[in-house]
């Protein structure tokens, strides 16, 4: 087995990136993969519902998300906050694991802009200059881009963005809005096809992860990842997370994809 590597799982919100950096961490072996460029330096905080529909005047829509809470700005240097995330996400046999979304591609660059240097201005460079050349790519991507809108809808609403017990409940208080549902699907497409365009234009090797693998057959995922690591690929664990889709959910793709078909909404 070859020498173990790090890595960044690349994605988009609701694709089973969740689940798969949660069974690369129970492995104790993969990195302690975080989210760690999330956090925008104005407030130490990821991106809340609010700031997700920028731009939307719609008031029903935005009737329907949680107010913008204050934050703390981020003293930190480059320089300090690339050693915090260097050593939070190493595990004791030096494998980095981290997960990175497109959107969070400009804090990013915001953050190698400040070192001290640079080895170039865009994205390769940046996590090059962050996280070292030696780093595998894994693209976690789903298929179905309304059912993640939709997942991503009731997330905004209710800001419960995992699950480690129970389903979500069927009165939890998100409201079904094709608008609201649509702008995710504009934001979330084109996420990936970044990300695609990305490995292209940059000529990168990746490790494809699908969400309909992850979900039918998590640890075979887990384990074909581990194996591209350099990893025993029997320390792929029973999933850790449940699904959080149910019958509502459901509904509400059907729904929309019928109103789509009337309206002309993206799909």
């Amino acid at each position: 087995m070859s020498e173990p590597s790090s890595y960044l799982v690349c994605a988009s919100q609701r694709s089973g990136s969740t689940l798969l950096v949660e069974s690369l961490r129970a492995t104790t072996v993969a990195g302690n993969p975080e989210e760690y460029f999330q956090y925008l330096p104005s407030t130490s905080r990821s991106p809340q519902p609010r700031q997700w529909f920028e731009g939307v005047t719609d008031p029903s829509v935005l009737a329907l998300l949680p107010p913008l809470e204050p934050g703390i700005v981020d003293t930190r240097t480059s320089e300090q906050w690339r050693d915090q995330l260097l050593s939070l996400g190493r595990t004791p046999n030096g494998v980095w694991g981290g997960k990175l979304m497109w959107n969070q591609v400009p804090l990013v660059l915001e953050r190698a802009a400040g070192l001290h240097r640079r080895s170039g201005s865009g994205l390769r460079a940046a996590l090059d200059d962050l996280l070292g050349r030696d780093l595998t790519f894994v693209h976690v991507f789903r298929g179905d881009v309304v059912a993640q809108a939709v997942s991503m809808w009731r997330a905004v609403q209710t800001q419960v963005w995992r699950d480690d017990a129970t389903p979500p409940a069927p009165n939890d208080g998100a409201e079904y809005h094709a608008d609201g549902i649509a702008h995710l699907v504009r934001i979330l497409r084109e996420q990936d096809e970044q990300w695609r365009w990305w490995f292209e234009a940059e000529g990168l090797d990746h490790v494809d992860v699908s969400f309909d693998d992850l979900v039918r057959n998590p640890q075979a995922t887990v384990a074909k990842v581990l194996i591209e690591l350099g990893l025993d690929p029997q320390l792929a664990p029973p999933p850790p997370l449940k699904r959080q889709s149910d019958g509502r959910s459901r509904e509400w793709v059907e729904r929309y994809r019928d109103e789509a078909a009337r309206t002309g909404l993206p799909l």
